[in-house]
């Protein structure tokens, strides 16, 4: 049963029904010039009638509109600002070696945690490497456990094998890319759209990350290397069949001056032209 205390401040509501027009699951209707809600068992938990409110005059989950962020042309950026933020975002290889704060991290999760997911699920497990020590440990794992796979006479892939050879052999780190910290992203079995919902909520977390100054890069390395030593998932705390995502992140040791030129990298088709 959820609890949904859904409220109304009768006075500052002005019976404009735009919570019962933007309402998905239309459980909200207005009886006696109030909103209410009809069936509190169908509700996304979206939090719609909150955000849609013009005059806050709705709480809901016990939740306040005053303290919500305030949505108007002064603190949103502007179209330009996104396409240059869209354009310039770019996969970090060079890391300085320091941690990024733990307040810092923790703030980006909890935007990041805004991500929209399919049908409203919200089950995901954000797995977060704070520390470049325990990263390197982990690396260290990592690269030990494909090289037992190897002895064994398992297939390791060719480039992840020449990974662990230069690792080995000059300290090269081209699993984690020298980066002091790992997002790793996992979807529980309540979701309904795992992977899209996994890859929606890095690409947020990668484009607030940028904006406040970091460096990202999409793992795929783990990725491989899990298909080869899916045991490795559990020094990370998860479960072996799990759907998951990793991102790299930390100060950058590189600046871009500039963005690329991607214009036509994409086909366009107009449907009816």
């Amino acid at each position: 049963m959820i609890n949904l205390n859904f409220t109304v401040v009768a006075e500052k509501c002005i019976q404009c029904d735009a919570c019962v027009r933007d309402c998905p699951r239309h459980i909200v209707t207005r009886i006696e010039n109030q909103p209410v809600v009809v069936t509190e068992n169908d509700c996304l938990q979206c939090q719609h009638c909150l955000a849609v409110c013009p005059t806050g005059a709705i709480s809901i989950f016990g939740l306040k509109p005053e303290d919500s962020f305030p949505l108007t042309a002064e603190t949103l950026p502007t179209f330009q600002q996104m396409k240059t933020l869209v354009r310039g975002r770019r996969s970090v290889r060079q890391f300085r070696n320091e941690n990024v704060s733990r307040e810092l991290i923790d703030e980006l999760l909890t935007d990041t945690s805004h991500a929209p997911t399919g049908c409203n699920d919200c089950d995901l497990t954000f797995t977060v490497v704070d520390d470049r020590k325990v990263l390197n440990t982990l690396l260290e794992q990592l690269v030990k456990l494909l090289e037992d796979k190897y002895a064994a006479g398992v297939t390791v892939p060719e480039f992840l094998w020449s990974s662990v050879e230069a690792y080995r052999k000059n300290g090269t780190d081209e699993f984690f890319r020298g980066a002091p910290h790992l997002l790793v992203i996992s979807a529980g079995k309540k979701a309904h759209t795992p992977q899209e919902d996994i890859v929606l909520t890095l690409a947020n977390f990668e484009l607030l990350a940028q904006s406040a100054g970091l460096g990202t890069t999409w793992c795929g390395m783990l990725k491989f290397s899990i298909d080869v030593v899916p045991e490795f998932l559990a020094n990370l705390g998860l479960e072996h069949d799990c759907n998951f995502y990793a991102m790299m992140f930390g100060y950058p040791a590189v600046h871009y001056a500039r963005t690329v030129q991607r214009d036509h990298a994409a086909v366009l088709r107009r449907i009816g032209d």
